[in-house]
């Protein structure tokens, strides 16, 4: 066995750009400093770094002001502050069948506090008609939620159009991002979505340990904050700041892990968005095509959306006959090849997809993946699967 070959980039980006652990490095060397806690220039200069990050992301991702970017230890706590600092008992709230458990434990919480909750059912593909989530909206709903793009198969959800249904009912509406944010244009104020919800580590390139949300149309001041503590900000009060971010921000926090994906996001502005997509999906038609012969062959079962319109860099596959484990254990042993195996922390994505409770093996394809690295792992499951 050579080098690995790492798809599973959906799970988490690899390798990072030199200029993330480089900037982690010289500020854990160099600076060191905490912010809003020292009167001296070395933490002006880290408390600029932050501020930096929070409006390249606000750029980024469409929000309206830097200071509505709130930083989060990943898209899970993201979703949870949304959740669980904004719906009450009584509520309502529509999600995609596709959603992620990120999405649906903590909704599983509310539910059992009252929160009443509905799926608007996608296609066996992922798709989602955005007709069916306008008919779940009732008088007590107060928040509809989905993902951008399910982290299973890579079918995009239509947030846009989405979005325009939520604004039709006064409804608030909010994305979860993991899986695209960096990869696909989001402009959630001139979209009309209240907060997208984004992790660090996966498309932005950044390390793990930081997230956060995007918060736009005075969303945030709806929200409780579910963590309250010092900020180095209105030091004379006992209770947390009306202001943002510091009203959703409590804390030391992560400044390696912000420098880290502020180095990242100016790295994707150098290398564009629309040119990392299109070498991913450039990608992902090529690893399509080759599972087409084994499809044909009856060795593979292609899950999710064939074609590349609408969809991001993530396949997954079942093989009839075959333990899914067995053959992702092979070929991670026998040819470096990296892919993730299971569920995937979301079986009501793989209940839709009808591969509940089996799963799937999903391969990711990532920035710095190559053509070689496709055909190697094309050639890995024909040699297991002969």
């Amino acid at each position: 066995m050579g080098e690995r070959i790492y798809l599973d980039n959906a799970s988490t980006t690899f390798p990072k750009p030199a200029a993330v652990p480089e900037a982690m490095v010289r500020y854990m060397t160099e600076a060191g400093t905490n912010i809003g806690r020292g009167d001296y220039s070395s933490a002006f200069d880290v408390e600029d770094a932050v501020f930096c990050a929070r409006e390249r992301l606000c750029g980024l991702l469409g929000g309206e002001d830097p200071s509505q970017v709130v930083f989060t230890r990943n898209v899970t706590e993201s979703l949870n502050l949304v959740l669980k600092g904004y719906l009450r008992p009584g509520d309502h709230v529509v999600v995609s069948s596709m959603e992620h458990n990120a999405v649906m434990r903590p909704l599983s919480q509310l539910a059992e506090l009252g929160v009443r909750v509905d799926r608007a059912e996608c296609s066996p593909t992922g798709e989602l008609d955005p007709a069916c989530v306008e008919r779940l909206i009732e008088p007590g709903t107060r928040l509809v939620l989905t993902t951008h793009a399910s982290n299973v198969c890579g079918t995009v959800l239509p947030i846009e159009r989405i979005a325009e249904v939520c604004r039709a009912h006064g409804v608030r509406y909010v994305v979860d991002a993991a899986q695209t944010a960096g990869v696909l244009p989001i402009d959630a104020a001139g979209w009309g979505i209240d907060a997208v919800c984004f992790t660090g580590h996966k498309g932005l390139l950044g390390p793990q340990g930081v997230g956060g949300a995007v918060f736009c149309n005075g969303f945030a001041s709806e929200i409780n904050a579910l963590v309250a503590g010092g900020t180095g900000s209105s030091s004379d009060l006992e209770r947390m700041p009306a202001f943002m971010p510091d009203r959703l921000e409590a804390g030391t926090p992560n400044l390696p892990g912000i420098i880290g994906l502020g180095a990242a996001l100016v790295w994707i502005e150098e290398r564009g968005i629309d040119a990392i997509r299109e070498h991913e999906l450039a990608l992902t038609g090529r690893l399509i095509g080759g599972l087409a012969e084994l499809e044909d062959a009856g060795k593979v079962r292609v899950v999710g959306k064939k074609s590349l319109e609408g969809r991001t860099g993530v396949v997954s596959i079942q093989t009839p006959g075959r333990e899914l484990a067995e053959v992702a254990h092979e070929l991670d042993a026998r040819h470096g090849i990296q892919v993730r195996v299971g569920l995937h922390c979301a079986p009501s994505a793989h209940r839709t997809l009808g591969t509940f409770p089996t799963g799937t093996i999903r391969f990711s394809v990532g920035w710095a993946n190559t053509e070689d690295d496709v055909d190697a792992a094309l050639a890995a499951l024909r040699e297991i699967l002969a």
